[in-house]
């Protein structure tokens, strides 16, 4: 959580009332401790500070600093020691050993996996799926880092020790630690039935040949909420060093992580599956048809911005996806009917379901495609302009503009009202009224109205005379210079069509006079309605393309435009045309 650097939000000195809570907080979170070690753990009367910040992907997180160190911090409303109160209560935690090559691998990100354990002689403390527990290494009781259980300590034995074990919140040498005094763990000694200390000789461990195979076979998981990178084994790939950059990170990493767009997909897979799971998918909604389950819930969750193609992940399809997750035990599928695969069980109380944090949406994120970032899509802006013709010329003239200037409404406006006052054509008796002189007669008035209009009221001259001016627009994208043209925008145009195997289709077309490429959009069609899309010159229209998807896709085309990409409704039209509920598509 803390092996990239955080931003801080506040900090402040704790009230008295707070304190107050905060130590009946820890005597709840931790009954081992006595009065004595919760009050010197959080003092009466010396300082103390709330410290709020934003985790580098973006978990709210409250930290309590004492002395100038971090000693707690909160993560949902659950509270957790600091590496730095574990070294005054080491005993405050189930405690577990690994090698000692394997903290600079849990400094990184990695999750510990159960293969790297060293069993002492009294066997593993017993623990349940979710309890929190200490890290230390083979000769020193001082706990490394602290990370919550993903199996219970029967089921670690009875998988022969083998996968996933605990998911690393914090450790000794990551970010949170350096915010403190940056102090080495002290020397405590093992207990009596600890495993005997290593000794170092020629750069190899020298140790129990049991203990040497465990070492041997030990496999690191680069912790997927984290950081979405898969280790296979001990130094058959390097993880990267934990991020010196003091910027915070988004949901994409920097580019010097050196992540493949495959890393990358991996990690947008796996946050957009939990976060469906946490917030989408409810009980009455079992069982649930895994193609549905992607279309309306993983997509959904897919953050601003991004892309997520399952394909180009390193799991290739969802079944093989949802494989693995139902191994990790977070999720159960069964074929229901031949060929159809279904959720039917979610486990909510899983740690990685529990744990994970809804994502902050940012506005630094950024699209995935093909290797590249690009910066999000932002509607343009498109104001309204309008271009003098040549029978308002004579109107026109006296503010200095001539036929072709493009104006403004306001300054269309300001050109009408400084042409009536300055020829006194402003009605005495009632001054909501203008006289109308031969010019602007002629420029606004119907030939039948010539000899009978012979005043007309503010509103009424101002729109008649919009009216007669010829249309004109400009649009102007984030970073560039705007760009005007003659006539009216186009708007998005959304058609139904029949093809000749009485299937229909949905087609859109003018999307890049709004910025938009088709392909782009094409794809994300094609993923969120899991429907065939191609991309087809448009009839009659130079240099343009049209979107054609399979079935009737309004209703999805619709949120695209709308609420991702923002556009105004005025700018696309036929939305009217989407599937009424109840009825097939």
């Amino acid at each position: 959580m803390f092996a990239k650097a955080f931003r801080v939000k506040s900090n402040t000195a704790i009230k008295g009332s707070d304190r107050r809570k905060l130590r009946a907080d820890v005597t709840a979170a931790f009954p081992t401790l006595g009065t004595d070690q919760v009050s010197e753990l959080v003092p009466g009367k010396e300082e103390l500070n709330i410290v709020k910040l934003y985790a580098h992907r973006g978990d709210a997180v409250t930290v309590y600093v004492s002395g100038g160190n971090p000693i707690l911090f909160e993560l949902e409303k659950n509270l957790y020691p600091t590496v730095y109160t574990l070294w005054s209560y080491p005993d405050l935690l189930p405690t577990f050993t690994t090698w000692p090559p394997v903290l600079e691998k849990l400094v990184g990100g990695a999750d510990l996996m159960l293969p790297g354990l060293v069993v002492p002689p009294a066997g593993l403390p017993q623990v349940q799926k979710g309890d929190l527990c200490a890290i230390v290494l083979v000769g020193n009781r001082a706990p490394v880092a602290i990370g919550v259980a993903v199996v219970s300590t029967s089921e670690m034995l009875t998988s022969g020790l083998k996968g996933r074990g605990f998911s690393v919140l914090h450790t000794y040498q990551d970010h949170l630690w350096r915010s403190g005094d940056k102090s080495s763990p002290p020397s405590i000694a093992p207990l009596a039935l600890d495993p005997p200390e290593l000794s170092e000789e020629k750069g190899s461990v020298q140790a129990d040949p049991t203990l040497q195979g465990d070492m041997r076979h030990l496999t690191l998981e680069r912790e997927e909420e984290e950081n979405g990178e898969d280790q296979e084994m001990c130094g058959a790939k390097t993880l990267p060093e934990a991020s010196e950059d003091p910027s915070v990170g988004d949901l994409s990493p920097d580019p010097t992580d050196g992540k493949t767009l495959q890393e990358q997909m991996d990690e947008l897979l796996q946050q957009c599956f939990l976060h469906a799971l946490k917030c989408r998918v409810k009980k009455a909604d079992l069982p649930l048809l895994t193609s549905t389950f992607l279309g309306s819930h993983v997509f959904s969750c897919c953050p601003e911005g991004w892309q997520l193609d399952i394909k180009k992940s390193s799991y290739r399809k969802l079944s093989k996806f949802l494989q693995q997750m139902q191994q990790e035990q977070i999720i159960q599928v069964k074929e229901l009917s031949k060929g159809v695969e279904s959720i039917v069980a979610v486990d909510w109380r899983h740690p990685r379901i529990t744990s994970f944090v809804i994502p902050e949406p940012s506005p630094t994120s950024q699209t995935i495609q093909e290797g590249s970032r690009e910066q999000p899509y932002h509607p343009p802006d498109i104001k309204p302009l309008y271009c003098v013709p040549a029978s308002m010329t004579l109107l026109f003239q006296e503010s200095g503009h001539k036929r072709g200037s493009i104006l403004e409404g306001s300054e269309i406006r300001t050109v009408i009202i400084n042409y009536a006052k300055k020829n006194d054509l402003v009605d005495a008796d009632n001054k909501n009224l203008v006289k109308l002189d031969p010019i602007l007669s002629d420029c606004i008035l119907e030939k039948s109205e010539q000899h009978t209009v012979m005043k007309l009221p503010w509103d009424s001259l101002l729109t008649r005379c919009l009216g007669k001016l010829q249309p004109a627009y400009q649009v102007t994208f984030p970073g560039q210079e705007p760009i005007v043209k003659k006539g009216k925008i186009c708007p998005i145009d959304i058609t139904l069509a029949q093809r000749a195997s009485n299937k229909k289709v949905t087609v859109v077309r003018n999307l890049e006079a709004y910025g938009l490429d088709p392909s782009t959009v094409a794809a994300v069609l094609q993923q969120r309605c899991q429907a065939s899309t191609t991309v087809t010159p448009a009839p009659g229209a130079k240099d343009s393309l049209q979107v054609q998807i399979q079935g009737n896709q309004v209703h999805h085309l619709g949120r695209l435009l709308l609420e991702d990409y923002h556009l105004p409704r005025k700018h696309i039209q036929g939305l009217e045309k989407a599937p009424k509920p109840g009825r097939k598509k």
